[in-house]
């Protein structure tokens, strides 16, 4: 059976506060960065996920081990309090946003160098038939 778990951090990122969506799925997840701006209150942030969560864009997936053991309830509170002082995001989600950032920087090269060239070729057009024009006023 199929297990998918959410998990949503928020911090404070100079000057804006941050949100991180983390998505685990079949041992795989994928991590998504949100900016809120000012501080969010809580009924914000339930508002956010009701109406913006289907158009978030994920990274692509990483692998990650999932613990399927239970805890005692003693160490699982101590444990979310310790993420609650923690900073930032964790490393895993971190590579994924990482890896998320260089296919869209590969992306944008492309389009851009697809750009360059339509118009490099646009340019040589245009030149060629200013010197096909200048053949006919003979």
């Amino acid at each position: 059976m199929d297990k998918m778990s959410g998990k949503l951090t928020i911090f404070f990122e100079n000057p804006f506060w941050i949100g991180v969506f983390e998505e685990v799925y079949d041992g795989k997840m994928s991590a998504c960065k949100v900016t809120f701006g000012s501080e969010p209150k809580d009924y914000d942030i339930k508002d956010f996920i009701l109406k913006h969560y289907f158009e978030l864009k994920f990274s692509p997936a990483v692998n990650v081990e999932l613990k399927l053991k239970s805890e005692n309830p003693k160490r699982r509170q101590r444990n979310a309090r310790k993420e609650m002082q923690g900073h930032g995001i964790g490393t895993k989600s971190q590579q994924a946003l990482q890896k998320q950032r260089e296919e869209m920087k590969v992306e944008r090269r492309q389009i851009t160098k697809e750009m360059r060239e339509a118009k490099k070729q646009e340019q040589f057009e245009l030149k060629q038939q200013k010197k096909k024009e200048k053949h006919k006023g003979h």
